[in-house]
């Protein structure tokens, strides 16, 4: 009977330890893990001042935040975790007045507006 017990206690160990993310097995393979709204700069160069937000929308994407005290701002941000644990963050927020697109800020700006 103790040969049994001792059986059961290995394998709760080893599964125990197998579930563990403080070992890293050899030839695991990590992916890229990619979170929020993918922006391009060819899709922030499509942009022009005066588009409404059906167009911006179209172009970019529906934005990860819109502010619900600030309507008129949509913010898009991008994480991305490379597979060795790293993470970098870009945002890019665009601002209406009413309807029509006057600005945007961030991490890219559109090919042709003032700076």
């Amino acid at each position: 009977m103790p040969s049994v017990v001792r059986i059961l206690a290995v394998a709760g160990l080893f599964s125990l330890i197998s579930g563990c993310s403080l070992f890293k097995f050899p030839g695991v393979h990590r992916i890229e893990v990619q979170q929020g709204n993918i922006i391009t700069q060819e899709m922030v160069d499509q942009l022009k001042p005066g588009m409404t937000r059906r167009q911006v929308r179209f172009v970019l994407g529906t934005p990860l935040v819109e502010d619900t005290f600030n309507p008129n701002r949509w913010d898009y941000i991008n994480r991305v975790r490379s597979p060795k644990g790293e993470e970098t963050q870009k945002r890019f927020t665009v601002y209406f007045n009413g309807e029509m697109l006057m600005a945007t800020s961030g991490d890219w700006q559109p090919a042709g507006w003032p700076r």
